[in-house]
């Protein structure tokens, strides 16, 4: 269906504000519902987003319409739909900032409501809306009471899934986050890999509809039918309804347990900076522990991570424990710290890093545009080395940042088994110092002589000092290497005949 489609109902009313001819022939691959001053964080690509303008009031500054707007384009947003009934129009200053960000604008009026423009996308992209009464495909009143019934006693989505779908004879469902995991699955859907999960919601087949509950940019939960499997349009957004409750449900107990997990996170933070005192007694982390379900006996992981989006720490917090939820079984809590950190503390087991980097590009691929995740994953611990695990996976997540700044990346401590690794941990500033005072001189930039020292010492260390193979790289004579290595010395005060002095040379190269 495209936006242009949504202007030809009778039904809706919509009139077309701006919009131009090639932006309205634009696939529309859902709807969201609106009133957050920045919703950028809720969009998918394709969407229409319906709006009622409650985040707007008459006398409000230009920019904070353009922000909205902006955030439609950069989501991908096909266009905005815009409410008449609060403010009696649509304001001019939108249909300007529309038109400046090139986003199609329809007016909405008061009469038309934002479910009958939802069903009439979902139902038109199933099929002709002439031959799908409503009364005929919404669910039984006896599936719904026992829907809500279930719902009450806090049942999981699964149970809601099977229930919902069974007089339907069970055609095969899937409820997936944004990342591909699997929450739920009817009896007749076979197992889902997440890499086809995740390929399948970006559009390869099938149908599916976004739950509109408010998740994070990962953790969105999405019903997904497979190509062939048929529900009625109607039956199947009243059940997208019942799980959205269920979401609704599951961040009320997230929230609740979220408090202990930050507290935590802030136990093993103030034990890990190294100030005497600083940190809990053996007795306080234990209970801490222990408030977040996690055994004080235990072997753990400290995980950090970052998000470099406008989420920022909200991101990272989605971002790492989605991530986690992929490693089964794990028990695991996930708080935030200072600086947008993500913390989590992970019952240890077998190969959490490489599951965890199997999971991370897919996180990624959930916000190509604006997002750039990295992880830091300490050595295993106990209880009483939380702390300084915390340590290792920050200084992990900066060797991750360092080697791949605009990709993402998860490292592990163990991992850094080279100097260069070693110091890709070091924070840029102080690389910067170590390497401006061990080769002193050598780093001006404009002098020319100083360059060609700097690449001779490079490729010198490179060949393992072997002044001939040196000097059949450089293309020079022996005699030129080893006045040139002179030199060096000589500038950095360095002895190139002592290991010691090599191996701070090719850190400080390193460093650069």
């Amino acid at each position: 269906m495209h936006v242009g489609h949504l202007l030809q109902l009778d039904s809706l009313d919509l009139t077309l504000l701006w919009g131009e001819e090639s932006l309205l022939g634009r696939e529309i691959s859902g709807v969201t519902a609106t009133d957050l001053e920045d919703p950028a964080r809720f969009l998918q690509e394709g969407e229409v987003v319906l709006s009622g303008l409650v985040w707007w009031n008459p006398g409000d500054a230009r920019a904070k319409t353009d922000r909205f707007v902006s955030a439609l384009r950069t989501s991908g947003a096909t266009a905005l739909l815009a409410g008449e009934e609060t403010h009696g129009t649509v304001p001019d200053e939108l249909i300007d900032s529309c038109r400046a960000h090139r986003v199609p604008l329809l007016a909405v009026p008061a009469r038309t409501s934002f479910r009958a423009i939802t069903e009439a996308v979902y139902l038109r992209q199933w099929g002709d809306l002439s031959r799908l009464p409503a009364p005929h495909y919404a669910l039984p009143e006896n599936v719904r009471t026992e829907l809500s019934r279930l719902l009450d006693r806090g049942a999981d989505p699964g149970e809601l899934l099977d229930r919902a779908l069974a007089p339907l004879g069970d055609p095969p469902c899937y409820l997936l986050t944004s990342s591909g995991r699997t929450v739920a699955r009817t009896p007749s859907a076979p197992a889902l890999p997440t890499d086809r999960a995740a390929l399948s919601l970006r559009g390869a087949a099938g149908t599916t509809l976004r739950i509109q509950a408010e998740s994070g940019t990962y953790d969105a939960w999405h019903l997904h039918l497979p190509a062939g499997a048929e529900v009625p349009p109607r039956v199947l957004h009243e059940i997208a309804e019942v799980i959205a409750q269920s979401r609704h449900d599951h961040n009320r107990r997230r929230a609740a347990g979220r408090q202990a997990a930050d507290e935590l996170v802030a136990a093993v933070g103030a034990g890990a900076t190294g100030v005497t005192g600083a940190g809990p007694d053996a007795k306080t982390m234990e209970g801490a522990l222990r408030a977040c379900g996690l055994r004080a006996e235990g072997s753990y992981r400290v995980l950090v991570a970052t998000a470099g989006s406008a989420e920022g720490h909200t991101g990272a917090v989605d971002a790492l424990a989605e991530a986690l939820n992929h490693v089964a079984p794990a028990t695991f809590i996930v708080g935030g710290a200072e600086g947008g950190e993500a913390v989590a503390i992970v019952e240890e087991q077998e190969d959490v890093r490489g599951q965890l980097g199997d999971a991370w590009p897919l996180l990624a691929r959930c916000e190509p545009k604006a997002t750039t995740l990295h992880a830091g994953v300490s050595a295993p611990c106990t209880a009483a080395g939380l702390g300084a695990a915390l340590g290792q996976a920050r200084y992990a997540l900066a060797a991750a940042r360092a080697t791949s700044p605009g990709a993402a990346r998860v490292t592990a401590v163990e991992e850094l088994s080279t100097l260069e690794s070693l110091l890709a941990g070091v924070p840029a500033e102080v690389r910067a110092a170590y390497c401006a005072r061990t080769l002193g001189p050598l780093t001006q930039a404009d002098s020319a002589p100083h360059a060609v020292l700097l690449e001779t010492l490079e490729v010198f260390l490179a060949h393992n000092c072997s002044w001939a193979r040196t000097a059949e790289a450089l293309h020079l004579h022996v005699n030129t290497v080893h006045y040139r290595i002179e030199r060096v010395e000589v500038l950095t005060g360095r002895d190139l005949s002592r290991l010691d002095h090599k191996l701070d040379l090719r850190a400080a190269l390193l460093c650069r």
